[in-house]
């Protein structure tokens, strides 16, 4: 049954994973995910994939401790912290802004390196989707008010048959040691490795505000 639904409408989610006979438990992890990212985006539900088939492919449980790298900032990172519990605030995630839609998931390490697998969305096997096709390809004849529904379809259609990976070795950066400094222009406290001549980054050129007079 294909959608006539505008844009990407919540409603039919719940629909889509009857039809697409989706596993009770995944099931959850997308009602959870897109309430944590308060709407059903495309990436996201497509990141949801990704995550439960990285997961079975280390073969790890939800909850077990786990590092993972997303090699985009947009929608991906919430699924992995969601289901994976892989966070930026307790270090088990980190965001590279490569720009390709890619997870890297791998197990604690106590050596330099650690093995893990790379899930990422294959472009050829997308081209049996023409929708989900166009619309990675960011091809100006997507019209997401007129194919978001037939979107939404075809990415649980799909679901882990756009995707391919491969086991790789990660680096692993053990925790150093520091200690807290003053910045010499605005006298507040940070980590010492994160000044840069004595200054931290927001009293730098660097900084992403401007302080308003009161």
């Amino acid at each position: 049954m294909q959608s006539t639904e505008p844009g990407y409408a919540p409603k039919g989610i719940e629909r889509r994973m009857e039809e697409n006979g989706i596993d009770p438990a995944l099931r959850d992890d997308f009602r959870r995910s897109i309430a944590f990212h308060t709407y059903p985006a495309p990436g996201l539900l497509i990141g949801v994939f990704m995550v439960d088939y990285a997961l079975e492919l280390l073969q790890a449980t939800r909850g077990e401790k786990l590092y993972a790298v997303c090699e985009t900032p947009k929608c991906l990172p919430d699924p992995l912290q969601v289901i994976a519990y892989c966070t930026t605030g307790n270090h088990r995630l980190r965001v590279l802004p490569i720009g390709k839609f890619a997870i890297t998931v791998n197990w604690p390490s106590e050596e330099s390196t650690a093995e893990g697998v790379r899930v990422y969305l294959d472009e050829e096997k997308m081209k049996r989707y023409p929708i989900y096709d166009l619309w990675y390809a960011h091809d100006p004849a997507f019209d997401k008010k007129a194919m978001g529904g037939k979107l939404l379809d075809e990415i649980f259609q799909a679901q882990r048959d756009v995707l391919s990976y491969e086991r790789v070795q990660i680096d692993v950066t053990a925790k150093q040691p520091w200690k807290s400094e003053r910045c010499s222009v605005c006298g507040e406290m940070i980590p010492d490795f994160m000044l840069i001549d004595g200054v931290c980054f927001a009293c730098s050129d660097r900084s992403y505000f401007t302080i308003l007079a009161e």
